[in-house]
């Protein structure tokens, strides 16, 4: 793929501004006049703001992006910003000068807040403000005319938060859990998805069986190795990527599932880097001529897509799910107070009818409300550590010397079911308040021994030990019923607002499933029709 003009200059300027030739290049070198590899923690970050600029984009400020506008030719500011569909908005402005330039950044603008939020802002005050936040900016990596893209945050008409935005419910979320418990957050989500495209009859995947396929069995790693490296420059800190389990062929049509799954990042931006990521890949699928969805069902039978979520708490820069080499009573608590409102969860996680198609028995999708190590069929999972094996790169590489690296800080809880439909910022607001609740929770330990399994719980011989657990609801209707009962704990403190609350009943209400699950599971035409309506959720 080539690379726009705009950016490769982007990269090219940071040296062009002191080399204007080769011969002048070679003698700034003999000079030591020139400092090749400057210790500054972002000679290898694929930000091009951030090489420019030559600091991490949390010290971004207004000044900074309007020199690296100037001096890269780019000649658009694009602001983004979720919507209550959970995907990227957006509003362009064409800069005119450095004086109408100054102003888009200092001033932001005016949007509807009743189209974008129609649950939780009424008509009659919809003006909401939208102000860039400068750490989030990059560079479109689409974009035909060269522009500069920056998350926004809204504000009421009185300069204030405002107070039903969700990415404004996740940031008080966290402040509150600072707060009360000492403890910062961290997230990570993995984002599955199925590329569907016409098909190739070669080097055809086996059906179901294309986890960690490759190239040509693969036939979308490439569109997904783009995506990881426009997601990168755009800001995103992704651990890694690969094909998934689900692969086949349905009406002529080839269904390939791939993923790409994060580092923990602060809980602000990993909510970021994933609503940017979404709008990159659907951005590449079309570039492409295929469609992308995250669609937690698309077929009975095979494989659907979730976004299971990583999280760990941490203080003073360490990982407090580990103590000792052992899972901490810190993360036993909040693995407590995931599972005790992990139905009223599923309303943020979950919130579309094909959602509970994928939430059945036999298909690794959590049905069953407990925990357990390296188990698939559990709702929180406690993933493989790097306990006590420091000694696998030097057997691997016998000249590698032996490590006493503490690789301890890794150690995440996942949770489970989650997918594509999520609200991501209600998700993991919701998933900090659970973390919280946990935390305070007086018998947290004793619910997190009761909830614990060792054994796969779908098999036939341990059915007795599922009548011993509750279960995640079956339908948006009773994910509504679970977050009515247990709004109380959203709303303490003020994270979550009642209009929010509210609003979110309210949607899921309205799709009338209590028993769609069960009338039309059967029924392929009908359910086709279904998955078509939410094909492109979130």
């Amino acid at each position: 793929m080539a690379v726009p003009l705009h950016i490769k200059k982007a990269y090219f300027t940071v040296l062009s501004s002191k080399i204007r030739n080769i011969a002048n290049f070679a003698t700034l070198v003999a000079e030591n006049k020139l400092v090749i590899m400057k210790d500054t923690g972002v000679a290898l970050n694929p930000n091009p703001i951030v090489h420019y600029l030559d600091k991490p984009s949390e010290d971004f400020t207004r000044e900074d992006l309007i020199r690296f506008i100037e001096n890269h030719g780019i000649e658009m500011v694009n602001f983004r910003y979720g919507g209550a569909d959970g995907r990227l908005k957006t509003l362009n402005f064409i800069i005119k000068n450095k004086k109408h330039l100054d102003n888009i950044l200092s001033a932001g603008e005016r949007v509807d807040g009743s189209s974008l939020f129609p649950h939780y802002v009424e008509a009659g005050s919809s003006d909401l403000y939208v102000i860039p936040r400068y750490r989030t900016a990059f560079v479109n990596p689409f974009s035909e005319i060269p522009a500069l893209d920056i998350l926004c945050s809204y504000y009421d008409k009185d300069g204030l938060p405002f107070r039903n935005s969700p990415e404004y419910i996740l940031k008080k979320s966290h402040e509150v859990l600072k707060k009360r418990t000492g403890y910062s957050f961290e997230v990570m989500g993995e984002l599955e998805y199925y590329i569907i495209s016409e098909l190739d009859r070669l080097f055809e995947a086996a059906d179901q069986r294309g986890y960690h396929e490759s190239s040509p069995f693969c036939k979308w790693e490439k569109l997904r190795l783009e995506a990881m490296q426009m997601i990168a420059r755009c800001g995103g800190f992704i651990k890694y990527s690969h094909s998934e389990v689900g692969n086949f062929i349905e009406d002529g049509l080839s269904f390939e599932q791939n993923e790409i799954e994060f580092n923990p990042v602060t809980l602000e931006d990993a909510a970021d880097q994933l609503l940017i990521a979404k709008w990159v890949l659907r951005s590449l699928a079309y570039r492409h001529g295929v469609t992308v969805t995250f669609a937690p069902k698309i077929t009975t039978g095979k494989a659907g897509s979730g976004l299971h979520v990583h999280t760990r708490l941490v203080k003073d820069g360490k990982n407090q799910m580990v103590s000792n080499g052992i899972l901490s009573p810190v993360a036993r608590k909040a693995i407590a107070g995931y599972l005790d409102l992990a139905k009223s969860l599923t309303a943020f996680g979950n919130t579309i009818p094909t959602s509970y198609f994928r939430l059945v028995p036999h298909q690794e999708a959590p049905t069953n409300i407990c925990w357990g190590d390296r188990n698939r069929s559990v709702l929180v999972r406690v993933p493989l550590g790097w306990n006590a094996k420091n000694g696998m790169v030097s057997d691997a590489n016998p000249k590698e010397p032996e490590t006493d690296r503490d690789f301890n800080g890794k150690q995440t809880v996942e949770f489970r079911c989650p997918d594509g439909s999520a609200d991501i910022y209600l998700l993991f607001a919701g998933l900090t308040v659970a973390a919280r609740h946990g935390l305070e929770m007086k018998d947290a330990l004793e619910y997190a021994e009761k909830t614990y399994v060792d054994v796969n719980i779908f098999e036939e011989k341990y059915k007795n030990r599922i009548s011993q657990l509750q279960q995640l609801p079956d339908s948006c209707s009773h994910s509504a019923d679970a977050l009515q009962e247990q709004r109380a704990i959203y709303e303490e403190q003020e994270v979550f607002s009642p209009q929010v609350i509210d609003g979110v009943i309210h949607m899921l209400k309205n799709y009338n499933d209590e028993h769609l699950r069960e009338n039309i599971c059967e029924n392929e035409k009908e359910l086709l029709a279904l998955v078509n309506t939410y094909l492109h959720c979130g």
